[in-house]
């Protein structure tokens, strides 16, 4: 992004830098971290938008989030089996008596 103008204590940004700010913090509300979109925004010179990246780069997002949302479903069914286990072992064995 170009070093922005000043006017007085305030910066001016062209419109293609206003356009880039907000993609970015759409970008960022969506889970991307900053890293991600530098890798959206390497090499990329020029007017245009890198919407093929971008679209690759959502791609590649959606792939992780799939896979946590799998890890996360696989250890939320172990946890409901391990606390119906210690329910079981506890009404089998009560500790209170020893």
């Amino acid at each position: 992004m170009p070093t922005p103008r000043r006017q007085g204590n305030y910066r001016l940004y062209d419109q293609q830098s206003v356009e880039l700010l907000i993609f970015i913090k759409c970008a960022k509300d969506m889970g991307f971290r900053l890293k991600e979109l530098q890798v959206i925004f390497a090499e990329h010179h020029g007017e245009a938008m890198p919407w093929e990246r971008a679209r690759q780069a959502i791609e590649m997002k959606k792939r992780e989030i799939s896979a946590a949302l799998s890890e996360l479903t696989r250890q939320y069914a172990q946890l409901e089996v391990f606390e119906s286990s210690l329910e079981q072992a506890r009404v089998s064995c009560p500790l209170e008596k020893l």
